[in-house]
């Protein structure tokens, strides 16, 4: 067996040989073995299963999921209103969709549709092990393979976040959340779980959380079986989820009111200014001419994308920039309340923070049922809620603002949390060990935060490749478009380990760090570092592994 570089300048280190196994079930061994691993089975997932079959002819592979459903964030988010923030034309797969129309911009359900029928065209259905929670991730060094050690999941708990399965085992017992326990080796690793896994926590260091009579709930983990009618609702947040599901509480679902804690105001984009808004004949004929011509669908994606707001993220659009800010506010201010207009006005440029598009949020604040608060959550009651005294938005310390700072009790029954994604737990709960025993995180933490060369590989964890992962996401743009750039870079380092080409394939680690280096020094530059002091695309450190 012999050794060698790869890729551009020789990044990757690579052993020749030939070990690639036909896949076998059900060993005595104690172990299944599959060349192929890939974890996860959202929109990342399913792409890579349809590439690696449709393109590399190659089908011996398993996709485990830890959710009872195929979807990823989009089978698990089911709040009233949850629907795209980017025209379907760029939001499905460049090169397989199996969408002929959809709205405008396309809801959940008609993603996932679309989804679960690109996996039944495309036969990667029997692919799919749902209900597995993948444990941990171990690089045996004497085999060079990974093991697997994966827990079946029962009862649907996969469907719960972390944190709510620990609870429940906590309570419960270990048997009330898992089953058998299986042993999985592969050639090839790939993660396509990505960062939008688990739901930000709230609440737990707020006084009184559990006396609360009535029910508290993620928007993420939305619960159907709770009766909003006539019931006085809290809500905690203001993402994109709040900004759907608002509007909808007092008509849809007769809540008696509605109040909105929020920490800072997003910059809000009106639909009728949104690149979807076509009218329903070009949104149905773009998706025959995608499918039917498809270099003439290419030029479609293209022309879409270029009329959306990221190209304002870079500085030299400084003008461009305002202009679109002072449109946005004078917007804001013909539709709500004046009472709102400053705790609606941005203290960050536009870009910093990821914007919300406003389907009916700002026009629902003028229903006197509904109010909106910057005052913090300082306690909860067994049937109310303590805000302030304080302030969160504007800066208290600001003496000119007019915003409210003082105490007030409220009645609540229902507190909703649409306080959004933890977003720098990646691979969490993933343990993922690599060469000598050294564990993923751990090497995160030495890096002083998340990263991978090209947003792909590490060094110290051969035939290990990711998806959707550090510093590939691109703010508010399609997350597809930046999977399926990660996925091109993967294929061409996993190909040649499937043709027995080579035996494993690893970054170096002066490649890695030379990478991260002038990522870090890149966002340096954009909006999101310059026009903010606390965007949630840093940590607390100032560093970025979230957009690049």
């Amino acid at each position: 067996m012999s050794t060698g570089s790869i890729g551009k300048n020789g990044n990757f280190q690579v052993k020749y040989g030939s070990q690639i196994c036909e896949e076998t079930e059900n060993c005595s061994i104690g172990y299944t073995y599959y060349p192929v691993a890939i974890i996860g089975a959202g929109e990342s997932g399913i792409a890579t299963g349809y590439r690696l079959k449709e393109e590399l002819g190659f089908d011996q592979f398993r996709i485990f999921e830890r959710q009872s459903g195929i979807g990823g964030s989009w089978w698990i988010n089911r709040y009233p209103g949850v629907a795209c923030s980017n025209a379907a034309i760029y939001d499905t797969y460049s090169l397989c969709s199996c969408i002929e129309k959809a709205s405008i911009p396309p809801t959940a359900s008609e993603i996932l549709e679309n989804l679960q029928e690109i996996c039944r065209k495309h036969r990667i259905v029997d692919k799919i092990q749902l209900n597995i929670d993948v444990r941990k991730c171990h690089w045996l060094e004497s085999e060079q393979v990974w093991e697997l050690t994966l827990w079946h999941i029962i009862n649907k708990a996969g469907d719960l976040s972390e944190f709510d399965r620990v609870e429940k085992v906590q309570n419960n017992g270990h048997e009330s959340v898992y089953g058998s326990e299986q042993i999985i080796r592969a050639k090839v690793l790939v993660n396509t779980v990505g960062f939008i896994i688990e739901p930000n926590q709230l609440l737990e260091e707020v006084p009184g959380r559990k006396n609360f009579r009535g029910e508290i709930f993620h928007s993420l983990r939305w619960q159907y079986n709770v009766d909003l009618t006539d019931k006085e609702v809290i809500v905690v947040g203001t993402g994109c989820s709040a900004t759907r599901f608002v509007p909808l509480l007092i008509d849809d679902y007769d809540a008696q009111s509605v109040t909105q804690l929020i920490r800072s105001p997003p910059w809000v984009v009106p639909l009728d200014t949104f690149s979807t808004n076509v009218n329903g004949r070009w949104n149905k004929l773009s998706f025959w001419l995608t499918k039917h011509l498809p270099s003439l669908g290419k030029f479609i994606r293209c022309a879409a994308a270029g009329s959306e707001n990221n190209w304002r993220l870079y500085g030299c659009f400084e003008k461009q920039r305002k202009n679109l800010e002072t449109n946005l506010l004078t917007h804001m201010k013909r539709v709500v309340p004046k009472k709102y207009y400053e705790i609606l006005t941005p203290d960050h440029e536009f870009g910093c923070k990821p914007w919300v598009i406003d389907t009916a949020w700002l026009p629902s604040l003028k229903n006197p049922a509904v109010t909106l608060t910057t005052l913090p959550l300082t306690s909860i009651g067994e049937t109310e809620v303590t805000l302030g005294p304080g302030r969160l938005y504007p800066d208290p310390r600001n003496t000119m603002s007019r915003a409210p700072n003082h105490q007030v009790t409220i009645p609540a029954d229902v507190i909703i949390l649409a306080n959004e994604f933890d977003t720098n737990a990646w691979l969490y709960p993933l343990d993922v060990i690599g060469r000598n025993g050294k564990k993923l995180c751990d090497r995160f933490d030495e890096k002083r935060g998340s990263q991978m060369y090209m947003g792909i590989a590490l060094d110290g964890f051969p035939n290990f490749f990711n998806v959707l992962s550090p510093n590939t996401v691109n703010g508010n743009f399609s997350t597809i478009l930046a999977s399926e750039n990660t996925l091109n870079l993967c294929l061409e380092l996993i190909k040649p380990l499937l043709e027995d080409e080579l035996f494993t394939i690893e970054v170096k680690q002066a490649a890695g760090l030379k990478w991260a280096r002038e990522t870090q020094n890149a966002l340096e530059r954009m909006i999101s570092k310059t026009g903010s002091s606390n965007s949630w695309y840093f940590d607390e450190s100032g560093r970025g592994s979230v957009v690049y």
